[in-house]
């Protein structure tokens, strides 16, 4: 007969390998959740996407979470935001649209400004560039590639700088307009249009390293294009400490870096 006193060692023993036993589990199921948690969805807007890959490769190296993206103008994805789509994070290329969804209920946080874009003439033609937007009116400048500004910023940014250099009449005949800054640099690079309006970051790209040539466009003749983040409704609500930890990241001294890398000037 086992004495009393060695029964209760010998329940305490079983009892504690039982829980050692269940914490194992418990932690094994949290990491394969954790290994097998969908990818975060991230709006990009087309300015961005060549940065994107190098942030998204740094944010995946320093925190192990994947995420995957779609891109297009700033007011297509606000739209496909309205109509459902599962975004979990906007990069935008304003801050007003993304601004504009969280006051509709379909972002979770105010935006957050993460860098300032900047715009610029783009070519493959033999045209003389240190002439400046004066160039358009000539009649070489046959077609004008610049994104739609109903959708896109860097067309908004683009008729303001037509505006201030008193162009707008004189070239208005001459635009092609594409949905997004990525359209307008597939115009100007097939020779569907003779020069174009696109982002700095965009020509900036090691994959256009070679392709033409560019000038960047006074600032002054446009307003600042503040380009802001912000965490959707569906990251709040299925990924939101993943979603939040992506945000935070672009903010981040490496992050920056790689902002700056493109042409953007930091806040």
């Amino acid at each position: 007969m086992v004495p009393l006193r060695g029964r209760f060692y010998t329940a305490w023993i079983t009892a504690c390998a039982g829980m050692t036993q269940l914490i194992i589990a418990i932690l094994l199921l949290f990491s394969s959740a954790v290994t097998h948690a969908e990818p975060l969805t991230i709006a990009v807007a087309a300015n961005v996407k060549y940065a994107y890959d190098e942030l998204a490769a740094e944010f995946k190296n320093e925190t192990g979470i994947e995420t995957q993206s779609v891109s297009g103008s700033t007011g297509k994805i606000a739209s496909q935001v309205k109509n459902g789509a599962p975004y979990d994070v906007f990069i935008s290329a304003d801050s007003e649209t993304p601004e504009a969804l969280f006051k509709d209920g379909f972002a979770a946080s105010q935006a957050k400004i993460y860098a300032y874009g900047a715009l610029v003439l783009w070519t493959k033609d033999d045209l003389d560039l240190s002439k400046g937007l004066s160039l358009l009116a000539n009649v070489k400048v046959q077609k004008i590639a610049i994104a739609n500004p109903k959708l896109a910023p860097y067309g908004r940014a683009a008729m303001q700088a037509l505006e201030s250099a008193q162009l707008r009449a004189a070239v208005e005949p001459k635009l092609v307009y594409g949905e997004s800054i990525s359209q307008t640099t597939q115009f100007v690079d097939s020779g569907a249009a003779d020069i174009g309006f696109i982002a700095k970051s965009i020509v900036l790209a090691p994959e256009m390293s070679g392709k033409g040539t560019w000038v960047e466009i006074s600032k002054g003749s446009y307003e600042p294009i503040a380009q802001a983040v912000v965490v959707l409704k569906h990251g709040a609500e299925t990924q939101a400490a993943n979603a939040r930890r992506f945000v935070d990241f672009l903010f981040t001294p490496n992050a920056r870096a790689i902002f700056e890398k493109y042409g953007y000037t930091l806040p």
